[in-house]
């Protein structure tokens, strides 16, 4: 690739990532001040991830049935496909409800992901992050289940806030390719 190119790209870059910074930030405050209504496209945005996890987990599961823990990735699908048809099907009752059934997914995929990171472990590979974010995903569904009124606005708080900041990191970040798209076009 030539410099040319190279500096056709980055300015092109540039914007996608000012664009998808701004989106990231819009979203982020619409969830922070407008919780009720967030809520619903929540449950629309979860229901459709949890049915692509369900699905890419299958697929890698599926593809790597000569590991030893090919089985539980199927599992993590099936929860994960399961979850997002009950968000698709019976979104208006399911937005009190969002809360548990992202709680019992997290804990299903916690639970799932420290049983593959035991088996892993005895094959050598890698597995401490994937037991520590099996933990983290079990807390975190036991602090919903704990308190699921307070969970929904809690876990939309959560994303409004990350949300925001992410959006603005991606605005530094798209000012920062378009200077340097610039002092690359001047030089």
């Amino acid at each position: 690739m030539s410099e040319l190119e190279v500096g056709r790209a980055v300015r092109t870059l540039w914007l996608l990532m000012l664009l998808r910074g701004v989106l990231a930030v819009v979203f982020g405050l619409y969830a922070l001040f407008s919780p009720e209504s967030a809520l619903l496209a929540l449950v629309y945005v979860f229901g459709f991830y949890a049915l692509m996890d369900g699905v890419a987990a299958i697929v890698v599961g599926a593809r790597h049935r000569r590991a030893g823990h090919w089985g539980w990735q199927l599992v993590q699908g099936v929860v994960s496909l399961v979850a997002g048809l009950v968000m698709l099907f019976w979104p208006g009752p399911t937005v009190l409800a969002l809360v548990l059934v992202v709680a019992v997914w997290s804990i299903a995929q916690g639970i799932t992901g420290i049983v593959e990171a035991v088996a892993a472990r005895r094959q050598g590979e890698p597995w401490a992050w994937p037991v520590l974010g099996g933990v983290v995903a079990i807390v975190f569904g036991v602090v919903l289940l704990a308190s699921p009124g307070a969970g929904a606005f809690l876990l939309l708080w959560v994303i409004g806030v990350s949300t925001v900041a992410l959006g603005a990191a991606y605005v530094v970040w798209a000012l920062r390719l378009r200077s340097a798209a610039g002092a690359g076009a001047h030089a």
